[in-house]
């Protein structure tokens, strides 16, 4: 899941400059829960509980727990607080939802309306945007210097929590692009 909030911190603050993470594995072993192999016990040879402080190269800083060992939550997925308000966004691995925005004049959530993106399109949006930018011979968002810069984030976090010291990231990237509003793929 990882990989899917990374890109939206990304894309909503900047780039990463600097984590400091801590990571754990609760348990020695997991259980398959659906599938083929549904029920079979496994070992955990990685990480299943990540926290990371990230430090994004705009000066904003924010914090990620990423985790396999928790059994449901009901936290907003993203929230981003600002000096005049504070905006909630939906979980980035549904690709759908509601946007709400709570302001100091207008404390009360209210729901902010599409202004942009592949609205109720679900995976296939990024394919079709990727599709859009090379018919129109613009930079996509999905780019390989974001992915390259996400991955690069991943490992740093679970560097510092190995080490126990923040971790400069060594990557970048430009800051992908605002969506444009389009109709339903």
């Amino acid at each position: 899941m990882g990989p899917y909030y990374l890109t939206a911190l990304v894309t909503l603050l900047g780039p990463v400059h600097r984590v400091a993470g801590m990571a754990a594995t609760p348990r020695a072993t997991r259980t398959v829960g659906s599938g083929p192999l549904q029920g079979t016990e496994f070992p955990v040879q990685v990480p299943t509980h990540v926290s990371g402080t990230l430090e994004h190269a705009g000066g904003a800083v924010s914090t990620l727990v990423m985790s396999f060992d928790v059994w449901a939550a009901q936290l907003p997925r993203i929230e981003v607080y600002g000096t005049d308000g504070s905006l909630s966004v939906p979980d980035p691995n549904g690709f759908g939802g509601q946007v709400r925005l709570s302001h100091r004049d207008s404390p009360e959530w209210t729901d902010v309306p599409a202004s942009a993106g592949y609205r109720d399109a679900g995976r296939g949006c990024g394919i079709a945007d990727l599709a859009a930018a090379i018919a129109g011979g613009t930079a996509h968002r999905a780019s390989g210097e974001l992915a390259l810069h996400v991955l690069d984030v991943m490992e740093s976090l679970l560097r510092s929590a190995e080490t126990g010291r923040a971790e400069k990231v060594e990557s970048t990237c430009p800051r992908p692009d605002p969506m444009p509003l389009t109709e339903p793929v």
